[in-house]
């Protein structure tokens, strides 16, 4: 056995140490491979079925088919040669990302997508409903909002609220029952009122302006209140040369890829980095909808004017549309454990193309008063929070809530929610 074994490698005579070398490339690139997993903790939590663990398996059954072809060189080069570039783009992508030198790596994800999503001409991406066969984790209704399903003969014997925002809205970290969406729904009683997550990661009010003029309206039933939890995705925009009044210079086509939503990558194999660099390559150079360059412009802690109005005209735009629609407005400036964003190690310096995570909580307090300000002009509310209110265990990472932070945040709006909604006259409802 160990002479059969010896001479496959070549080192029996004639010795064919062609063979050995194979065998030897085949071990390194399997030791690499295992140390940058250790080094990164990539195999934390890997599970078998999922996108990353068909990686590591894609890559272990090239280096032994590369150790049992030994015998026939030219095979074993091609093989060797794809192992080490399958190596070399996965771990090094993550390598990349780890030392900021790339926003996004070519390594498979270790979990389902968080929501499934697919492209929409006028909001870049919108949610794919869980009940079409989405396989994302968290639960998506027919409507595409985060949350249960719903029936129009529910909603017309409830209080309908409907909450707009981006990620911290729809709360993806926080699993099913635990958004603040649905702990205020709670709170205000679910015999009484129905509070729907039209929340979507990434949206700023350009796209939550088009949410609420054309896709406001679920199940049949408009709402009888609207909050919206803005100004975290807009202020990334800041200080952007010449910014497009509809974010069109970096925002909104960067949603695509930021949602993952291109159909080339989706009909590719998920398990080869290669491929996967191979499809992003070809979707930059003939899908029509190309990757937003890098933005010009510079960093600064000064007020970024033009941003802001953009973020006013939108928040006027959207208290229009309501106001017509006989919709109570109310909003809320966006909060962050800026200690967190700014402090933790492992996190980028950068909050947007020119903005420093260390601006980011002067520019956002900002833009939370020219908020409250725009809303106490509108005749809308505007519910005022400080952060102090929480504290770093209420956030999970700094930015979005935990399940703690959620039901505080919830607990906290719920009364001034409750009071705007009941106050009102009702329209008559077909």
């Amino acid at each position: 056995m160990l002479r059969r074994l010896a001479s496959h490698v070549g080192l029996t005579r004639p010795y064919r140490f062609e063979r050995t070398i194979a065998v030897l490339v085949a071990l390194v690139l399997g030791i690499a491979a295992l140390a940058a997993t250790w080094r990164y903790g990539l195999a934390a939590e890997l599970m078998p079925g999922l996108r990353r663990s068909w990686y590591f398996a894609y890559l272990a059954s090239l280096l032994v088919l590369g150790i049992v072809c030994a015998r026939w060189p030219r095979v074993t080069m091609v093989v060797l040669s794809l192992a080490a570039i399958e190596i070399g783009l996965g771990f090094g992508s993550v390598a990349m990302t780890r030392h900021d030198l790339a926003d996004s790596d070519l390594m498979p994800a270790n979990a389902p997508r968080e929501v499934e999503r697919v492209w929409h001409p006028l909001l870049q991406a919108t949610n794919l409903p869980t009940v079409k066969g989405s396989r994302g984790i968290h639960r998506v209704d027919s409507q595409g909002l985060r949350g249960r399903e719903r029936s129009a003969a529910e909603l017309r014997d409830r209080t309908v609220v409907a909450v707009f925002g981006g990620s911290t809205t729809e709360d993806l970290a926080v699993d099913d029952g635990e958004t603040w969406a649905e702990r205020l729904e709670g709170l205000l009683g679910r015999d009484r009122f129905a509070v729907l997550n039209h929340g979507v990661t990434a949206n700023s009010t350009v796209q939550i302006v088009i949410r609420t003029a054309f896709y406001q309206q679920a199940y049949g039933i408009l709402p009888d209140c609207a909050v919206y939890y803005v100004g975290g995705t807009d202020i990334a925009s800041s200080h952007i040369r010449d910014l497009d009044p509809g974010f069109a210079t970096y925002q909104t086509p960067r949603l695509v890829d930021a949602l993952e939503v291109r159909r080339v990558e989706r009909l590719l194999p998920q398990v080869s980095p290669l491929v996967r660099l191979l499809g992003r390559l070809a979707a930059f150079a003939f899908d029509t909808a190309r990757a937003p360059p890098a933005p010009e412009g510079r960093a600064s802690v000064e007020p970024d004017r033009a941003l802001e109005a953009i973020f006013l005209r939108n928040v006027r735009s959207i208290s229009s549309i309501n106001r017509e629609r006989g919709i109570a407005t109310l909003w809320i400036g966006e909060i962050f454990d800026f200690a967190s964003l700014v402090g933790s190690s492992g996190r980028r310096d950068m909050w947007g193309p020119h903005l420093r995570a260390g601006d980011l909580q002067a520019l956002l307090s900002r833009l939370n008063s020219l908020l409250q300000h725009e809303a106490a002009t509108l005749g809308d509310t505007y519910i005022a929070l400080d952060g102090k209110q929480f504290s770093p265990d209420d956030f999970a990472d700094g930015e979005h809530f935990s399940a703690k932070g959620a039901a505080r945040f919830a607990s906290l709006i719920a009364p001034r929610v409750a009071e705007v909604c009941r106050k009102r006259e009702r329209p008559a409802r077909p």
